[in-house]
């Protein structure tokens, strides 16, 4: 949606809510953040899956504005929640400056209770769980779960949901997957998808299991846990089996082509992390992600010979294929260290993170740091700098990236 009009009817909708919300006995409640960043990102100049950025257009220079609202209404048995967003964005690179305007509900659920122990939800909802920082491999919705990203504004799935809860310790919900909600693209990932989540919490150990079947597509299986150890360290694993719907194959023989297949063969993604908190509120944690769903290191030293002799122009449907339909990682096995202070800290909050590539030696290190500068104004950094060349994964696109900005809390 565009604005302004997707704009106006959002912010007349909440009013009305909230008008509506005196005059029936309802208890409302909002706040806003609004975010203005600029970003520079330098690009891979030898670059094999992005020559002079003529595949990917990547923006070298981005301004963006943003307000994320979150609105909150209580009535009774019912519970509406909504997070609208307003984004401005003004991306330019070497071809082209294209300035959007966007409008959307990143989540938006209405939850009844129906009884002391079920509950019955239907809108937007972002469904993430498990420990994991780097990937979140249990999840079949955000493998990726952006939590390396302070910045990233996740986007919810359109569903349905039943939920029981007898107790604290236990819960069962089953779900039913109408869209991949404002992140559908022309193929909705997601689109008819039923998800079965069950989970029990104890005094030290957490523990849950996943099982999502999309029409079409065999069921996938997921399943997290943690234990906490003493004050101090806490352990976790996630662990998903699954198949990949269009999935990039990469031959060893880089004289053969890519090609797709339409249902990918069972393989299994896992992670274990563990987190040690220091007496000072800091953290540090160390993850191991193996990706069965990656290449192997000779699968990906053919990806990239196979880049390397496509020529432009007519090499331009293999190097968009090799972008488009590679698996979320391109490797196997991985390594993630992140070092954090107490994000509840009043002066401000900082992240360290550092990412490594065991299948082709590459490393990216990243840090945000946040700064409180009055009661509702602060000030952030994001960094991002790859270590590697152009065949490897983290270096293969971008060199570095920056961005530095503001965020004011309203009202």
């Amino acid at each position: 949606m565009k604005l302004p009009g997707a704009a106006l009817l959002i912010l007349f909708g909440i009013s009305a809510v909230r008008a509506s919300a005196e005059a029936a006995d309802w208890h409302s409640r909002w706040y806003a953040t609004a975010y203005a960043y600029p970003g520079i990102t330098e690009l891979c100049k030898d670059s094999l899956l992005n020559p002079d950025n003529q595949i990917a257009r990547l923006p070298e220079q981005s301004q963006r504005a943003e307000l994320r609202f979150d609105f909150k209404a209580e009535h009774d048995k019912l519970h509406l929640s909504l997070r609208p967003i307003l984004r401005w964005q003004k991306n330019s690179n070497a071809f082209s400056d294209e300035t959007r305007h966007e409008a959307y509900l990143s989540q938006g659920r209405l939850r009844w209770s129906l009884a002391e122990a079920w509950n019955l939800s239907a809108g937007r909802e972002v469904m993430t769980w498990g420990a994991g920082q780097f990937r979140s491999p249990s999840n079949p919705f955000y493998f990726d779960n952006g939590r390396s990203d302070p910045l990233r504004e996740l986007s919810g799935l359109d569903a349905m949901k039943l939920s029981w809860t007898p107790d604290t310790r236990h819960s069962l919900s089953v779900g039913y997957i109408v869209s991949s909600g404002h992140d559908d693209g022309a193929i909705d990932n997601w689109q008819d998808t039923w998800i079965v989540r069950a989970t029990q919490r104890e005094s030290n150990w957490a523990g849950g299991i996943a099982l999502a079947k999309k029409a079409g597509q065999q069921v996938f299986v997921g399943i997290d846990g943690q234990y906490t150890l003493n004050d101090a360290v806490l352990l976790y694993v996630e662990v998903g089996s699954s198949t990949h719907l269009a999935a990039l194959q990469s031959p060893v023989d880089a004289a053969q082509p890519f090609y797709i297949d339409t249902e990918s063969a069972r393989h299994t993604n896992a992670l274990i992390g563990a987190s040690y908190t220091f007496e000072n509120g800091q953290s540090l944690g160390l993850e191991y992600l193996h990706q069965g769903h990656g290449f192997t290191a000779a699968e990906e030293a053919a990806y990239f010979n196979r880049a390397a002799s496509a020529t432009l122009p007519s090499g331009a449907n293999t190097l968009s294929m090799a972008l488009a339909y590679a698996p979320p990682l391109l490797g196997r096995d991985y390594l993630y260290l992140l070092w954090q202070n107490n994000i509840l800290e009043s002066d401000g909050y900082w992240r360290l993170m550092w990412a490594r590539s065991l299948t082709d030696h590459g490393s990216q290190f990243s840090g945000y740091a946040e700064w409180t500068l009055g009661r509702r104004l602060s000030a952030f950094v994001l960094g991002i700098k790859p270590l590697g060349d152009a065949r490897q994964e983290f270096s293969s696109l971008i060199s570095s990236m920056a961005m530095a900005g503001i965020k004011v809390a309203l009202p």
